[in-house]
């Protein structure tokens, strides 16, 4: 059996390992023609580290990356909603890791070369497939624009948000929908707060900010100190303004006036953010789940298939858990057509909640009801401590990662 992956990214070569790891031959044709260390931190939740120790990558990925013990959700006036133990802390039998993405597809890229080699080609843009009677050709482009085509039994697209092998199978979609929010997110070297394996988050989902460490720094007491800002500045469903560049670098002055209005004592957030040397402004964007990911031996798969607001820190966990999912269903059913189909029986009905569930603040959204219940009186009172409860664990049992 040979599949085909169209995309390089975290997802893309997660299905590629575990694939590899089941004996079927892969080719993953990422269009990068260079694969650049980009992006910035992410967390990686028990869920999301269980697929990465079916692949034997823990230890690679606990070099670079910061175990997290616990969490803190707070208002945006600094009042504690809720707080609790994470990761091996809590009692998971793994721990839960901040990491940087560029990190973590190191870890993902260099374990793919040294287990496949040969199959990955950068520089190859995703344009078209067709059925076969023997499974799928895909059509790929070169950077010269040039066109060369791959055999196989299936199609995987792992092509991301704007993924092209969906706007096939969907033509009708259109644009991602943007949230009316805008996302800054950066990274820099910084002293540690806390004990430095804290996780704080204040303010809810129109207005946040979020400070978490996601590796070494350069000399004891530093870390990689990742953080995002993130502010409504239109409504949902409203055109991206024309100015705003998809992934655009951004500019301190476009935030200083807004950090006033959080509360975070343990980090002085204005010089953290000012000290950043480059950091990106990103229209927060997904798409409406969809009622199937494909046809016969084409699938969709991260991104691709469930783009998410990035709230709950699932996006990166679900798409690994696809790459691990489609690659146990190719194992179990006896063609590529029913390993696709079982797969998205299987993984499709919780994307496409989570991605709902983001879309009210995910586990976030105490901070939300707490802060407008805030005039109403104390909140132990108002917003009791079971309700608070009951909403963390509805979303970490939808999600995955609810402590068994």
């Amino acid at each position: 059996m040979k599949i085909i992956i169209a995309g390089a990214g975290i997802g893309g070569l997660t299905a590629a390992l575990s694939l590899t790891a089941a004996g079927i031959d892969v080719v993953v044709c990422e269009r990068s023609a260079e694969i650049l260390p980009l992006g910035v931190g992410l967390t990686l939740l028990p869920h999301a580290i269980a697929v990465v120790e079916r692949l034997g990558l823990v230890d690679e990925i606990a070099k670079v990356a910061t175990e997290i013990e616990h969490m803190h959700f707070r208002t945006r006036w600094g009042e504690t909603v809720w707080d609790e133990p994470r990761g091996t802390a809590a009692g998971h039998k793994v721990p839960q890791f901040t990491i940087h993405r560029a990190a973590l597809h190191k870890v993902l890229l260099d374990a793919m070369q040294a287990r496949a080699p040969g199959s990955l080609r950068l520089g190859a843009k995703f344009t078209s497939f067709r059925e076969t009677r023997d499974g799928v050709t895909a059509t790929f482009e070169n950077v010269d624009g040039t066109t060369f085509e791959v055999e196989g039994h299936g199609l995987i697209g792992a092509d991301g948000l704007r993924s092209e092998l969906r706007r096939r199978l969907f033509p009708e979609e259109g644009a991602p929908v943007w949230s009316g929010r805008m996302l800054w997110r950066g990274s820099v070297d910084w002293p540690s707060f806390m004990d430095g394996t804290a996780v704080a988050i204040s303010g809810g989902t129109d207005a946040k900010l979020i400070v978490y460490p996601i590796g070494p720094g350069t000399a004891p007491g530093r870390q990689l100190m990742n953080w995002a800002l993130i502010w409504r500045t239109g409504n949902p469903g409203d055109d991206i303004p024309a100015s705003e560049v998809w992934n655009g670098e951004a500019q301190f002055e476009e935030i200083a006036p807004l950090l006033s209005q959080f509360s975070f004592p343990e980090v002085d957030v204005a010089a953290l953010m000012a000290e950043t040397p480059v950091f990106w402004r990103f229209p927060m964007c997904d798409r409406d789940p969809l009622p199937r990911w494909g046809r016969g031996n084409v699938t969709l798969l991260g991104d691709a298939a469930h783009p998410m607001f990035p709230f709950g820190a699932n996006g990166a966990a679900q798409a690994m858990i696809d790459g691990a999912a489609v690659a146990d269903a190719l194992v179990a059913e006896p063609s590529v057509a029913q390993g696709f189909a079982a797969y998205e029986k299987m993984r499709r009905p919780t994307a496409n909640k989570v991605v709902e569930l983001n879309r009210l603040g995910g586990p976030e959204r105490i901070i939300d009801v707490a802060e407008s219940l805030a005039q109403k009186g104390p909140l132990a009172e108002v917003f009791p401590l079971e309700q608070r409860r009951e909403i963390l664990a509805d979303y970490a049992k939808v999600a995955g990662f609810a402590r068994k």
